[in-house]
């Protein structure tokens, strides 16, 4: 006879009229916006990165739209969220995000006109060997 496999569970969700929901919703509230915006920021560069081939485990893998989309996401949140993060928290962002911008470019076989990249509406133009803001 074997064991079942035993699953670990929300304590929340074994007490019954306990709303799983409340438990998770405690748990976000007591993040701080930072947190969650610099989180989803790193999923965006994440997935950014795997659809520009960056990605060790799927080098071949590249699919420019989705680069475009994801960068372009990226780019607005920052701008949006700039007085939230703050210098200590956005620059190394912004950093990523021009790298990403960059590695765009490099990829691309039609280069896009100045300002029109993935995210330059809301970064300006970027290019190889302009300086940082």
């Amino acid at each position: 006879m074997t064991d079942p496999v035993s699953t670990p569970q929300d304590p929340a969700a074994e007490q019954p009229g306990v709303d799983p929901l409340s438990a998770v919703s405690r748990d976000i509230a007591e993040v701080p916006s930072v947190e969650i915006i610099s989180t989803a920021a790193l999923h965006l560069m994440s997935a950014a990165a795997v659809n520009l081939g960056l990605a060790e485990d799927l080098p071949d893998h590249k699919d420019l739209d989705e680069a475009r989309s994801l960068i372009t996401a990226l780019a607005g949140l920052l701008d949006a969220s700039a007085q939230t993060l703050g210098h200590h928290h956005a620059a190394p962002l912004r950093d990523g995000l021009r790298t990403l911008q960059l590695a765009f470019q490099e990829a691309s076989t039609i280069p896009d006109t100045p300002g029109e990249g993935p995210g330059e509406k809301y970064t300006g133009p970027v290019h190889p060997t302009a300086s940082h803001r």
